[in-house]
């Protein structure tokens, strides 16, 4: 499955409405769109968003053991919203280890399971956070976590109800963003060419092997 650019754009203006307006599992600070659609390609095969996110801490705490015996999910006013888990019970999603999971709660509530889309969620901005993925990458010589580079930013929280990039959102739609290949663009965050271009495989290849919605959390 993959989606028209004109139907990724649609996509994510109804993504950042639904981040201006909607009650979140966590506070969203920033929106981006990395990868085919930031490219310009047509159709867009996976559609990368990243979201940068509040680390939430002391919702409401005494209400964890009440959501624990109704959901079967720790951490629910400790790491999501108990309020956004009254609303939308069928959207709380665990880890691994049982506990609230904001980036797959933010998933639940922002796509449907079959949408062609990557999700990237931290506390981090994207610039830092792609600058510590490439060190960690370069150190451990593992590249399939780093982030795309080329993105644009679509919606930042100013306090005052957000600001839309509608320069952005224009660029989009035209397909007009300038961008270097992948590897050119690793390389300018310090790879060598070598480097570069088999870090940008990697990131290809795991592309290819994705259906439906997958996400990824991260704590800086």
């Amino acid at each position: 499955m993959s989606l028209s650019r004109d139907a990724a754009v649609a996509r994510l203006r109804q993504l950042v409405e639904t981040v201006e307006t909607d009650r979140l599992p966590v506070p969203v600070r920033a929106v981006w769109v990395y990868g085919d659609a930031a490219l310009g390609l047509d159709p867009v095969d996976r559609l990368g968003v990243y979201l940068t996110k509040d680390l939430l801490f002391k919702d409401a705490p005494d209400r964890e053991p009440e959501f624990a015996e109704r959901l079967g999910v720790d951490g629910v006013g400790k790491t999501v919203s108990a309020a956004w888990a009254d609303e939308h019970p069928d959207r709380v999603r665990a880890d691994d280890d049982g506990h609230a999971a904001p980036e797959r709660c933010l998933a639940a509530q922002l796509f449907d399971e079959d949408d062609p889309v990557h999700l990237e969620v931290s506390n981090a901005g994207f610039e830092d956070e792609v600058g510590r993925r490439v060190e960690a990458a370069r150190a451990h010589e593992e590249y399939t976590r780093l982030l795309d580079p080329r993105a644009a930013c679509l919606w930042v929280d100013d306090g005052d109800g957000g600001t839309t990039s509608e320069t952005a959102f224009r660029k989009l739609a035209d397909g007009t963003f300038v961008f270097p290949t992948l590897s050119m663009a690793l390389e300018s965050l310090g790879m060598d060419e070598t480097e570069a271009e088999i870090a940008a495989e990697e990131l290809r290849a795991r592309r290819r092997g994705r259906e439906g919605l997958t996400v990824r959390g991260d704590v800086v």
